[in-house]
């Protein structure tokens, strides 16, 4: 029978004491103390890998190593190494792939798992499961999309208009980590507000990516493709929440689109979406099952034996343990296991990976004037923002949506500053639309450049406006106190 909520809190009380009478601390739990400090850095070492700054500025480490990686004697060295062919070798058959290839193809399939996993999550209790909430922000994307663009093709259109799809992306996890230095000068609803435009824009991206960025199509891996979607729908369908068959034929969907002529990484995002968000475990009824177990391992423990002799005790202990594992959705498993392989290991390497900017001997003159460059690097620093700004104020001035709370246009301006930082999505893309080497060159500067100046624009902008308010207001209250004390002093001489 289900307690009712009235009487769970003695009950929670006398089992954190447990039946010994001893309150339950780690240290009593855990046997061996150098256990117990080991797994104290652990959680401090998660601490740190949870944080968004922290990987943010990791990746912008590798990056900028690249590029002096890149203008020094070792470049012939890792040039070599990024071309050299990884090959996998199955009986007869040979799969091979430079390690290139493999780190911008393959690992970034994992990126975009991540990616369609926050996608999912957001449409299912997030900000994107309200429509009418996100659309402020999800159109504000829109206008974030198109504005670069434009201005791109206002600077290429007779020359190298493949190009146009590189400034519009907004790399959520470099821009959410540049405005976490902000702190409390940023209200959290702006933030929220800037993550669901991320993740528009994110959507965005991913459907130019597949429509207008893929090779010559082959009917037959696409065919093929089509099979491991629909075994990934089969597993859904059939109520599956293990991790692993998903995976399984997720790695198989991948290497069918890989040869299909579309971009493999979009297996990563088709993926994420047929994991199910569900626990297959009955929540309501989890606190009196693991009750009762508590009370079966008290029975079953020998404190005399030896643990490999107490079978009962490690029976129900492991059973215990498979339960509490099923209790996380698969979704949320994958993105726990993922997450910090993918921002400090995948993202820094794709950066040093596609960063290899080598300007010895190159004329920066003839970089700066080229149309892929201005256009590229002006259609994120100034189209972004435009974008942004423009539909948003449109969309409140027309009553269609209201800003949120806490939200202010100062902060929305920032915002559409920080939205020109497109470092990850805006340099896989430049790869696939240019096959001219100069070409990918003036479009990584105009990425590296305009994200930079995105990043730095914003927080000026916001410590600026921060720095001017406060001193309006603070001249203000100066001159109320002035007053005050004037008034103070015409009173004692009456």
């Amino acid at each position: 029978m289900v307690q009712s909520k009235a009487s769970r809190p003695d009950q929670k009380t006398s089992d954190a004491k447990g039946r010994r009478g001893r309150v339950v601390r780690k240290s009593v739990i855990i046997r061996e103390p150098a256990v117990v400090r080991r797994r104290d850095q652990k959680n401090a070492l998660e601490k740190v890998t949870s944080n968004g700054t922290i990987a943010a500025a990791v990746m912008v480490g590798a990056a900028l190593l690249a590029v002096i990686v890149a203008n020094s004697g070792a470049y012939e060295a890792v040039h070599h190494f990024l071309g050299t062919p990884l090959e996998l070798r199955i009986g007869p058959v040979v799969a091979g792939i430079s390690f290139e290839g493999f780190v911008n193809d393959f690992l970034m399939a994992l990126f975009f798992l991540l990616v369609g996993i926050e996608l999912k999550y957001e449409m299912t209790v997030g900000q994107l499961r309200r429509p009418r909430q996100a659309m402020l922000p999800m159109l504000a994307a829109v206008g974030g999309v198109a504005f670069p663009a434009i201005i791109y093709l206002l600077f290429n259109h007779a020359g190298t208009p493949h190009g146009w799809a590189i400034p519009i992306a907004t790399d959520i996890a470099f821009a959410l980590g540049v405005m976490s230095l902000l702190g409390d000068r940023v209200a959290p609803e702006t933030k929220v507000f800037f993550q669901t435009l991320a993740i528009a824009d994110d959507i965005l991206a991913i459907v130019v990516l597949a429509l207008f960025y893929g090779q010559t199509p082959d009917i037959a891996w696409i065919a093929a493709s089509l099979i491991a979607v629909m075994l990934l729908a089969t597993l859904s369908r059939a109520r599956v929440y293990s991790v692993k068959p998903y995976m399984a034929v997720g790695l198989l969907l991948w290497v069918c689109m890989y040869n299909s002529g579309i971009h493999a990484t979009l297996a990563g995002v088709i993926l994420a979406f047929f994991l199910p968000a569900k626990s297959d475990i009955r929540l309501s009824n989890l606190g009196d099952w693991l009750q009762e177990k508590a009370a079966m391992l008290d029975d079953d423990y020998d404190d005399g034996t030896h643990i490999l002799g107490q079978h009962d005790f490690t029976a129900s202990a492991n059973r215990v343990e498979k339960i509490i594992h099923h209790v996380t959705p698969p979704l949320q498993r994958v993105e726990r296991n993922l997450s910090t392989t993918v921002n400090f290991l995948i993202l820094p390497l794709f950066a040093f990976t596609n960063a290899q900017v080598r300007l010895v001997g190159v004329d920066l003159g003839s970089i700066v004037l080229d149309p892929v460059t201005q256009g590229a690097y002006l259609g994120a620093v100034l189209g972004k923002p435009l974008g942004i700004i423009l539909v948003t104020l449109l969309l409140v001035k027309i009553g269609f949506a209201k800003l949120p709370h806490n939200v202010t246009w100062d902060q929305i301006i920032a915002v559409g500053i920080m939205g020109g930082m497109g470092f990850t999505m805006s340099i896989l893309i430049a790869g696939l639309a240019f096959p001219q080497a100069h070409e990918i060159l003036a479009a990584k500067c105009a990425i590296l450049a305009g994200s930079i100046t995105s990043g730095v624009l914003g927080i000026v902008f916001v410590r600026v406006h921060d720095a001017v308010v406060n001193g309006t207001l603070l001249g203000s209250d100066d001159e109320d106190d002035a007053e005050s004390e004037m008034e103070d002093q015409v009173e004692d001489i009456n």
